[in-house]
């Protein structure tokens, strides 16, 4: 095994229209990929990511299978290029079940209807406009705890995302998210924004969602991982498949702590990240989270070959 590599699998952001259309006319196996999706998913998912429309594709149900479809095309390709072998897995949020078939412990076609229905639960969960998340830039986990503990007044409002040094994203109640904005902008945390979400993902008021996503991966067989997988909940490594879903219902209502995730990687001895995927998001952040570390980013025809060329 190759200690130093880790693949990374983005989550619901990277999404845009084109994504994964250049795979699926260069590679036989992109192509195989997206059709398997779409007779698993009874629609053309693999249209929705080639052509759009962006309105569409940003509906929550639709934007977790299409990147989920998007990335394994990308690393199926990858594979078939060039015998990388991780040391570990991870992804943010939702790609965390991109590394899951990644690592073998799903299976594709069941990965991809578990996320359409994890996505459909997490927007039914909270009506529209109820909830929201805002990133907080240059603070503190701890005095953001103070800023969020000061802002709920009785709702809920609490870390979702902890993405690097000084970028933490806040999900909950719009109201109570608005006035932890404003505490935050009074105690000098002036960089501070909502963001363009249909839910408040990550945070308390998910419980719903998670309910019913842990009935619907109850049938789901997981299998043994070729590599352990960097659990969102926990940023620690999981090789144990008895393990896997109890960490991906947590992962609904807990912050994804992908900072945590990976220093604990590195500090493993992983010198070299591949973002496999749509966008380059989590390339962006490795590097503001471990700036030693290698990155490479493989959503397209050029990513496979330079690294299939060694470049990295």
């Amino acid at each position: 095994m190759d200690n130093t590599y880790a693949f990374i699998f983005p989550g619901q952001g990277s999404q845009f229209a084109g994504m994964g259309r250049e795979l699926a006319d260069n590679f036989a196996v992109a192509k195989q990929c997206f059709q398997e999706a779409d007779d698993a998913l009874g629609f053309s998912i693999s249209k929705l990511c080639f052509e759009g429309p962006e309105e569409e594709l940003k509906l929550t149900a639709n934007t977790q299978p299409a990147i989920l479809a998007t990335s394994i095309a990308a690393l199926r390709a990858l594979n078939e290029e060039c015998a990388l072998t991780p040391a570990f897995l991870a992804g943010h949020s939702l790609g965390e079940y991109s590394a899951l078939v990644a690592a073998g412990a799903l299976e594709f076609a069941d990965a991809l209807r578990i996320v359409r229905a994890r996505g459909t639960y997490m927007q039914e969960a909270v009506p529209v406009g109820v909830g929201t998340m805002a990133v907080i830039m240059g603070v503190e986990p701890e005095a953001l705890a103070g800023i969020c503990n000061e802002a709920a007044q009785g709702e809920v409002v609490a870390p979702a995302n902890f993405n690097s040094a000084g970028q933490i994203v806040i999900a909950g109640h719009t109201t109570a998210v608005n006035r932890a904005i404003e505490i935050a902008k009074g105690r000098g945390f002036r960089k501070s924004m909502l963001l363009p979400v249909s839910a408040p993902f990550h945070c308390p008021l998910m419980k719903n969602a998670a309910d019913r996503l842990a009935a619907t991966l109850e049938p789901i067989a997981v299998g043994q991982m070729i590599a352990p997988v960097v659990s969102n909940v926990e940023a620690t490594p999981n090789s144990d498949p008895a393990r896997v879903k109890e960490l991906l219902v947590a992962q609904v209502c807990a912050p994804v702590r992908w900072e945590s995730s990976v220093t604990n990687m590195v500090a493993a001895g992983v010198a070299s990240f591949v973002e496999i995927g749509p966008g380059k998001v989590l390339s962006g952040l490795v590097k503001r989270i471990a700036k030693e570390a290698a990155s490479a980013n493989v959503q397209d025809v050029a990513g496979v070959k330079a690294l299939a060329g060694g470049v990295l």
